[in-house]
């Protein structure tokens, strides 16, 4: 819990860094109007679609219900598409020079011994994204079930975060052997942080930092286990 904790402050303090926010905020955005833009042309006729695919139930029959629930399934539908293009965004344009800055202020001692940073990030951030919008998307109706609400999406962007910037964090430092063994010391920790990160992109304003922030807790989570890894000697292979 305390290299957790020590994380999210340095994740907090990172972002008041000169150019950090700007880094931090262009990619949710830029996702928003986006897919803002696909919702606005298509929304009307989505939305009486999907009414058409409601059960013959009385108390679906006024139009304020129906509307208010085909409504909530299409914001709910929309809103992993914002989330996975913002991801997508941050690991292939703001998140090297995040690392960048990060990596030459808190840890200059770390050698860069990663291969292909970029297009591994790239990959893994869709493998992951698909992985997250499909299931999301298959597990859409369970929202129905009373209580579900509450916990299925914190499910689901906690892995999602946790997949993808555990990945990312130690992309241009760590060798596959030092990458596994990174992750798998630190199991907990990443889950913990991934659940943190998930609870805060639900909250209004606060969610535009979100994927940044979580980007730059996993890099400080990741860096300084890796950091003790390589200060014991540690070297994993897999087989």
């Amino acid at each position: 819990m305390a290299e957790v904790l020590r994380a999210c402050i340095l994740a907090s303090r990172d972002l008041l860094r000169p150019g950090m926010l700007l880094q931090a905020l262009w990619p949710p955005l830029a996702a928003m109007v986006l897919w803002g833009a696909v919702a606005a042309s298509v929304w009307s006729p989505a939305r009486t679609e999907l009414q058409t695919h409601f059960p013959d139930w009385s108390w679906l029959s006024g139009n304020w219900v129906s509307d208010w629930l085909a409504n909530i399934a299409l914001l709910m539908a929309f809103a992993p598409l914002v989330y996975f293009t913002a991801l997508m965004l941050l690991a292939a344009f703001a998140l090297p020079r995040m690392m960048n800055m990060v990596a030459l202020h808190d840890y200059p001692d770390l050698a860069r011994a990663g291969r292909g940073a970029f297009w591994g990030s790239l990959i893994n951030t869709l493998i992951a994204g698909l992985v997250f919008v499909a299931g999301w998307l298959l597990t859409l109706p369970l929202l129905l079930i009373p209580g579900v609400l509450l916990v299925l999406p914190l499910f689901w962007l906690a892995w999602l975060n946790q997949r993808t910037f555990r990945y990312d964090a130690l992309a241009e430092h760590a060798t596959p052997s030092e990458r596994y063994a990174t992750i798998r010391d630190s199991k907990s920790q990443l889950y913990m942080a991934g659940g943190i990160s998930a609870l805060l992109a639900h909250i209004p304003i606060i969610n535009l930092l979100a994927p940044a922030w979580t980007a730059l807790v996993f890099v400080h989570l990741c860096l300084q286990r890796l950091r003790m890894l390589r200060g014991e000697g540690v070297v994993w292979e897999q087989t």
